[in-house]
């Protein structure tokens, strides 16, 4: 347990790193190109945020690797200030590690808790929960996911069967 403690910590202050020193005007390199067994150098300044494919309106991606509307991936991603999900699931389970800003998790039927920077999130398939970011400043997490991501909202009216012919 101390150890995935420490693992956390160390990515959430790598993270925090990248993203923090995105100020410099220096770091504008692109990425190396992503290849098994290479290094990939990917100064902050050099991010590319894009809308997260299959996320709410706001939410915001960086690919590192894989692709989220396929499979397996790692991505960097942002929600504004006092942006709020409802109750969802998703297909993947996920892993975050908050880089910045205060994540706020919502278990179904139990009371929010405060995730600051620095803190670790695993949400198995198909569990339901809310999501949101505090008002103070935006969130910056990492998200792996082992299969596409995708927000199933709770809920939801299903689009009706189709007619057989």
């Amino acid at each position: 347990m101390r150890g995935r403690k420490f693992l956390a910590f160390a990515a959430a202050f790598l993270l925090a790193a990248v993203v923090l020193a995105q100020g410099s005007g220096d770091a504008k390199a692109k990425p190396a190109k992503k290849a098994a067994g290479k290094v990939v150098v990917w100064p902050a300044g050099g991010l590319s945020w894009k809308d997260a494919a299959g996320a709410p309106a706001g939410v915001k991606e960086v690919t590192l690797w894989g692709d989220p509307t396929k499979g397996a991936f790692g991505t960097l991603q942002k929600f504004p200030p006092g942006f709020s999900a409802p109750l969802h699931t998703h297909s993947a389970d996920l892993r975050i590690v908050v880089v910045s800003g205060t994540i706020i998790h919502g278990p179904e039927g139990k009371s929010e808790v405060r995730l600051p920077a620095g803190s670790y999130l695993f949400l198995p398939s198909s569990y339901r929960h809310t999501t949101g970011c505090d008002k103070a400043s935006e969130c910056v997490f990492f998200l792996e996911g082992n299969r596409k991501f995708d927000v199933k909202m709770v809920g939801a009216a299903k689009p009706p069967a189709k007619k057989k012919k």
